[in-house]
C-alpha cells in the first residue's frame, strides 16, 4: 500500500506541476497580457508602462518561477481591477461556489445510486424505463434554460423560492435542483452497469441460491464491487459541479468562483483568472487521487496495477 501511495503521490506532484504550467502560459497564450489591461485605447507607451510595472518584460522562466514560488506561499498575485490581493476575492467568493457544489452532489449521489440499483434490479422495467427518460433529458436540456423556467415557475409563477441570490438558504434550492439535475445521468448510469455486472457473477448468484434476501445480497456483497467505479466519475463529477457552475452561477446571480471567472474574463482581470484555473485543476487533482487512494483500500487487487 505504501508504495502505491508513493506512486499515486508522485503523479499527482508531477500533473500538479503541469497544472501550473499550464495556468500560467495561460496570461501569454491569448497575446500580450500589457496589451489586454492596457485596454483598446491604451496606447504602446501604456501597454510598455505596464509590461515593465507587471516584470512582463522579463524571461518567461523567471516569471513563472516567481509566480509558483508566491502561490505556494499563497500569495496569488494582486488584482488588476480591485487592485486588492487575489487571495481576499478568492476566499470572498469560494464559499458559495464549494456549497453550491458539494451539496449539489450529495443530491446528486441520494437519487443516482439508489435509482441506479433499482434500475438494475429490474432491467426494461418501469424504474429503468424512468432512470433511462431522467438520463436522456438530464444530458439534452441545456443548464440556462432549465435554470430560467425553475426561476419562471418557482420563483415567479409560484413565489416558493427566491430566484437570486445568496443571503439565505432558500437561495440555494433552485441552484443545487439544476446543478445536480447534470450530475444524476453518469452517475446513475455507472450504478446501473456496474451492479447488472455484479448481479451476474457466480458469488453473488450463490448468495442468493442460499436464500439470502435481495436487500442483503446487494448491501453485503453486490455493492462493494460495483461501487468502485462509481467512486472514480464521483471525483470527476465533483470536480465538474466545483468548476463547471458558471453558467449556474450567472443565472441565479451567485458570487461564486465561476461567476467571477466570467466577470475577471470581461475585465482582463488575468491574475484572478490566473488563480481561479489553478485552484479549481488542483480540486481535480486532488478529488481524483483520493479516489484512486480509496478504490485501492477498498479492492486491494489495483494497488499492484498503476
Amino acid at each position: 500500500m505504501l508504495s502505491f501511495l508513493s506512486r499515486r503521490l508522485f503523479v499527482a506532484f508531477c500533473v500538479c506541476l503541469t497544472v501550473s504550467g499550464l495556468s500560467f502560459a495561460l496570461m501569454f497564450l491569448a497575446g500580450d497580457p500589457a496589451i489586454a489591461i492596457a485596454g483598446s485605447g491604451g496606447r504602446a507607451e501604456d501597454a510598455e508602462a505596464i509590461r515593465i510595472a507587471y516584470g512582463f518584460n522579463r524571461p518567461l522562466l523567471v516569471q513563472y518561477f516567481d509566480w509558483i514560488t508566491s502561490a505556494l506561499r499563497g500569495d496569488l498575485g494582486q488584482s488588476i481591477y480591485f487592485n486588492i490581493p487575489v487571495t481576499e476575492i478568492i476566499a470572498s467568493r469560494i464559499g458559495v461556489t464549494l456549497t453550491l457544489g458539494c451539496v449539489a452532489f450529495v443530491v446528486a449521489l441520494a437519487i443516482a445510486v439508489p435509482l441506479g440499483i433499482a434500475a438494475a434490479l429490474g432491467p426494461n422495467g418501469w424504474i429503468d424505463r424512468i432512470a433511462l427518460m431522467i438520463a436522456v433529458s438530464g444530458q439534452a436540456i441545456p443548464s440556462f434554460w432549465l435554470g430560467l423556467m425553475a426561476i419562471v415557475v418557482f420563483g415567479v409563477w409560484y413565489g416558493w423560492v427566491p430566484i437570486s441570490g445568496a443571503e439565505t438558504w432558500q437561495g440555494y434550492i433552485l441552484p443545487v435542483i439544476v446543478l445536480s439535475y447534470y450530475a444524476v445521468p453518469e452517475l446513475m448510469r455507472i450504478t446501473r452497469s456496474g451492479m447488472i455486472d455484479v448481479l451476474s457473477t457466480d458469488y453473488v448468484r450463490a448468495a442468493r441460491a442460499k436464500g439470502l434476501p435481495m436487500h442483503l445480497v446487494v448491501s453485503r456483497h453486490a455493492l462493494r464491487n460495483a461501487i468502485l467505479p462509481l467512486v472514480s466519475l464521483s471525483a470527476v463529477q465533483l470536480g465538474q459541479l466545483l468548476s463547471g457552475s458558471i453558467v449556474i452561477e450567472s443565472v441565479f446571480a451567485l458570487n461564486g468562483l465561476g461567476r467571477l471567472a466570467w466577470e475577471s474574463l470581461l475585465r482582463s482581470d488575468l491574475p484572478v483568472v490566473q488563480a481561479i484555473i489553478l485552484i479549481l485543476a488542483l480540486l481535480y487533482v486532488v478529488l481524483t487521487t483520493l479516489a484512486d487512494i480509496l478504490n485501492a483500500g477498498l479492492d486491494p487487487r489495483l494497488r499492484g496495477g498503476a
